[in-house]
């Protein structure tokens, strides 16, 4: 990672960092439970890393991937970025994102997702709880 390495202690890393954009794509992230209930189609892997979290669980910030295949959610109030990999996310009784590198995205809390990963998709994610 970057200047004091942030993902070395999330839990106690401070509430300012930088992370370089060139260390994102290549950062190492630890596997995730994914609920087989939410898997539409295919067989999609998670993963990632929590980079930041509040004291009070309620902030994180942090890099997650998944691999392609169909996969529904239910959304935190989150604000990401693509870095790599493409998506198509359909909203439920909304909206239709199509996301790829340098896509700015945010969902709303509550929203019901289903995401369509076309190639595996990496993001750098702040959500609040």
């Amino acid at each position: 990672m970057s200047t004091s390495d942030p993902a070395a202690t999330p839990a106690t890393a401070p509430a300012s960092f930088a992370v370089s954009v060139s260390d994102v794509p290549d950062a190492a992230l630890e596997a995730e439970d994914l609920d087989p209930a939410q898997i539409v189609s295919g067989a999609p892997v998670v993963t990632g890393k929590v980079l930041w979290e509040s004291e009070d669980g309620t902030q994180l910030r942090g890099i997650w991937q998944i691999t392609p295949g169909v996969v529904t959610d239910t959304e935190a109030n989150e604000l990401f970025v693509v870095v790599s990999g493409r998506a198509t996310i359909e909203i439920e009784g909304g909206g239709r994102l199509e996301v790829g590198p340098g896509t700015a995205c945010v969902l709303r809390e509550g929203d019901k997702t289903t995401w369509t990963v076309h190639e595996t998709l990496r993001k750098a994610y702040h959500i609040s709880l």
